[in-house]
């Protein structure tokens, strides 16, 4: 197993970096936790995708102390604001994070053992969602697993009238983006080598969707 390195990221003016906050990670992440507590391996390197504030990565790095979580994201603000978190918390567990743009095939990262990605597809293009799997089918090695959290239409259809006013208001803000079909993002883990094991329904009705890498 690869394993990123930790790099140099806590420079002296990251300490003092504002840690941003996402109330909805606060919300959100004991939910998600208790999932990913359950199908992640239990040792090697976990990718988060999208990392945003960094909230999720102290959170799971400090619960789940056998597994590296590597974080990333694609915003230089967003990356500032895990170095905050990663020096706040001083987790040995937790790295330093990749400037990782997902529809750059280049990663910066070989091999993990697990992927996170969390909210992060319906407020990206669909290239996206196509560009995560292509990496995670290219990445993860056989039996890894691509842990997705959010949103997601069935059949067609909305879970929810919130979801459906939140779609809304997301192709509003950019027409590329809105609440995804799951059975689309199946169709998109079989093309990459990854069979959907399970979905679990989450408060505020999102889903945990979980997809293992086949041998």
């Amino acid at each position: 197993m690869n394993q990123a390195p930790s790099g140099s990221g806590d420079t002296a003016h990251s300490v003092t970096t504002v840690r941003r906050r996402a109330p909805a990670a606060e919300r959100n992440r004991d939910a998600i936790l208790s999932v990913l507590a359950r199908v992640l391996p239990g040792s090697g390197v976990v990718l988060e995708i999208a990392s945003g504030t960094g909230q999720h990565a102290v959170h799971c790095a400090e619960a789940l102390p056998g597994i590296v979580w590597q974080p990333s994201d694609p915003d230089a603000d967003a990356r500032d604001s895990i170095v905050a978190w990663r020096v706040h918390a001083g987790l040995a567990n937790l790295n330093a994070p990749l400037a990782l743009d997902v529809l750059n095939d280049d990663w910066g990262i070989v091999q993990v053992a697990a992927i996170v990605c969390i909210n992060m597809i319906h407020i990206a293009p669909w290239e996206a969602a196509e560009s995560l799997f292509r990496g995670a089918g290219a990445r993860l090695t056989a039996g890894g697993v691509l842990y997705l959290y959010g949103p997601y239409r069935r059949n067609g259809a909305h879970t929810a009238p919130s979801n459906e006013a939140f779609d809304r208001q997301l192709r509003a803000r950019d027409p590329r983006w809105g609440v995804r079909d799951m059975e689309a993002v199946e169709a998109l883990g079989e093309k990459a080598g990854l069979t959907l094991v399970e979905t679990v329904a989450m408060p505020a009705n999102n889903f945990s969707v979980v997809f293992e890498k086949r041998a």
